[in-house]
């Protein structure tokens, strides 16, 4: 480790307030703990804002110009050298990156990771949360543009499906006091991400959680719809998680005509699926607000040849030995659906509605083949 190592963690979330509550509690908390935050509010006149504080008030403010336009760019290209002053001056022992609302952690995690060098180490990342906004903010099916939350021209992602990976691949929640959540609020948060460790952010927890560690691999693979870590069976204070799990494929054009009732069945739904006329390619559905992205991820490894499978992660050959048919091999359905009041029994039919029927399944991937190729539009896109 390099003499100056300096730990950075990470907080970020779409909640703006409970975002600024937990940094300022972790730079009272932690003695000679700094923060850095780029304000992406000011890309439209063709730079982001820099400023560096710590408990006491700002320390310094600069600018970073764009770079081909793209604001989180000019983040990525301004953020690793200003830690790495930050570390060099000896003076900090902790690294807060708050990060602007819509930017993700995940890319500036794994940014920091691959140019830190000796002298930064990432330490962890949070995700602050007020309760009582989680499902408001996840239905919300507004494209970040229409919000102000854009950081770029060309950013088409939602609100909604933008917290929910905000919120999902952070290891921490930090919770802010809200008097406005109720149980539900609570059961919904705890069913999205069943593996966060939550910490209040009054509690001493939260500066512990600081220093805990992070791999950026780990966390990464966790993410990958081949071997994500889905949420169970749940049912709590109103609000409800459904996996549905099925070993035969879906019918592609049944399948798309439900696209659009599956998608607002649940305020989030995500996993991998099997589609009969593209039997070998593992498929993800990621849902959120309304708005669904189905997209080809790979191939499933039962569709590789022996001599491939020393190139997959280990993460992901154990995830599929563990769900091994010995027909089908990891070929699977495999949705997880959460929300207040959910329809379980009617999402079940509408899904298993959607199968190749026994005689369809029985004509084989010859046949199914020669189904029509009516997610074509989705996943092979004409540019």
């Amino acid at each position: 480790m390099a003499e100056n190592n300096l730990p950075v963690v990470i907080v970020g979330g779409l909640h703006s307030e409970a975002r600024e509550e937990v940094v300022r509690r972790l730079l009272h908390s932690v003695p000679g703990s700094v923060a850095l935050h780029h304000d992406l509010s000011t890309a439209a006149v063709g730079t982001v804002r820099r400023t560096v504080r710590d408990a006491s008030g700002p320390l310094s403010s600069g600018e970073a110009p764009l770079v081909n336009d793209c604001a989180c760019c000019a983040l990525r290209e301004d953020l690793v050298p200003e830690l790495q002053r930050l570390a060099d001056s000896g003076l900090h022992r902790l690294a807060v990156v708050e990060l602007w609302d819509s930017v993700e952690p995940r890319a500036m995690a794994e940014f920091i990771a691959a140019h830190g060098g000796e002298s930064l180490t990432l330490s962890n990342v949070l995700t602050a949360v007020d309760p009582a906004l989680v499902l408001p903010y996840l239905a919300n099916g507004d494209d970040l543009a229409e919000a102000g939350l854009a950081a770029a021209a060309t950013d088409q992602r939602t609100v909604g499906d933008t917290w929910a990976r905000q919120l999902e691949y952070a290891p921490v929640l930090a919770l802010v006091d809200s008097p406005e959540a109720d149980d539900e609020d609570r059961a919904l948060l705890a069913q999205l991400h069943p593996t966060a460790r939550q910490v209040s952010a009054a509690s001493g927890e939260l500066a512990e959680s600081a220093f805990a560690g992070f791999d950026v691999e780990t966390a990464a693979a966790a993410q990958h719809p081949a071997c994500a870590l889905l949420p169970q069976e749940a049912e709590e204070a109103g609000v409800a998680t459904l996996v549905w799990h099925r070993r035969r494929p879906f019918h592609p054009e049944r399948l798309y005509h439900a696209l659009e009732d599956l998608a607002c069945a649940a305020a989030r739904s995500r996993g991998r699926f099997w589609l009969a006329d593209r039997p070998d390619t593992l498929l993800s559905w990621d849902s959120a607000g309304g708005a669904l992205c189905v997209e080809n991820a790979g191939p499933w490894l039962a569709s590789l040849p022996d001599a491939a499978w020393e190139m997959v992660p280990a993460m992901r050959r154990a995830a599929a030995a563990l769900d091994w048919h010995p027909e089908h091999g990891d070929c699977c359905q495999h949705l997880v659906f959460t929300a207040p009041g959910l329809d379980r029994e009617g999402l079940e039919r509408l899904l298993d509605s959607c199968l190749l029927t026994e005689a369809e399944f029985a004509g084989g991937r010859e046949a199914w083949k020669h189904l029509p190729a009516s997610f074509d539009a989705l996943l092979d896109p004409v540019s």
